[in-house]
């Protein structure tokens, strides 16, 4: 091991953004001994800001972290930071789907931490980002709210759903559900959403054919039945992408919804 410790930021390069009152940085972090890279957003504005932990989707280069996207929560006064995850744009090792690289958000949701213009953090998954949000905040039961769109929250039902993906995840995670039900256990938040603290708001488009609708019942059902703080924004017309208006007003409401979770006792 290097003795460097988990969220260390190594180099800081500025990159071009496309909003004057934004700063784009993409990052070299520590993260489990291997260095990571991700896209830091910080308001040009001075003083304290809420953090916000944006897990992306997808695998390799599908999902890829779109400046575009970190620019739009960065605009509603948050420091955000996107890990591309190890393996990606740079970085060392290789992305296992919610295995080890889990460490990968859990080292940037302690980059946010160290920043010394961050309060509170906030967590958000999109998509296999989901399950990346919930394993981050209930490794850290400080996070101050989460929110999953179109997230996954049970691995064994991507499995099912998704045919065209099922090669790909007995590569990576090393075979399938019924040979290797320990290691999709390991993969799924609702085995372990107990520890859960932080309150949570699930979006979903209820036509939704990447990430079923599925996923959200079953974990707002487990939350609830576990009386955890849960809140549900269900769209029926929209599928796993949103028209680019309705993006912006649940961008906005999801925003000022994780806000008011910091005024909460």
């Amino acid at each position: 091991m290097n003795g460097m410790a988990d969220g260390q930021m190594i180099e800081k390069q500025r990159f071009p953004s496309a909003n004057p009152n934004i700063e784009l940085s993409i990052v070299t972090y520590w993260s489990d001994g291997l260095k990571v890279k991700g896209l830091l957003a910080e308001p040009k504005q001075e003083g304290i800001h809420d953090g916000f932990l944006y897990l992306r989707g997808g695998i390799k280069n599908v999902g890829k972290v779109r400046p575009g996207r970190i620019i739009q929560f960065a605009s509603e006064g948050f420091i955000v930071f996107a890990p591309f995850y190890r393996g990606n744009q740079g970085g060392e090792g290789n992305e296992d789907f919610a295995g080890d690289d889990r460490k990968d958000a859990f080292s940037a949701f302690q980059l946010l931490k160290n920043h010394q213009e961050v309060k509170n953090i906030h967590v958000f998954g999109f998509s296999r980002g989901g399950v990346m949000a919930l394993l981050t905040a209930i490794e850290f039961q400080e996070t101050s709210s989460i929110v999953t769109w179109g997230g996954v929250s049970d691995m064994f039902l991507t499995y099912v759903e998704r045919k065209d993906l099922r090669r790909m995840m007995k590569r990576v995670i090393g075979g399938t559900p019924t040979k290797f039900p320990e290691r999709y256990r390991y993969r799924t938040p609702l085995f372990h959403i107990d520890r859960l603290q932080a309150p949570l708001l699930i979006i979903h488009g209820v036509n939704d054919h990447n990430v079923s609708v599925e996923h959200a019942h079953r974990l707002e059902k487990r939350l609830e039945s576990l009386n955890k703080k849960v809140e549900s924004w269900y769209f029926d017309d929209f599928t796993h992408y949103f028209p680019p208006a309705i993006n912006r007003k649940v961008v906005s409401d999801l925003t000022k919804w994780m806000k008011s979770q910091n005024d909460e006792p």
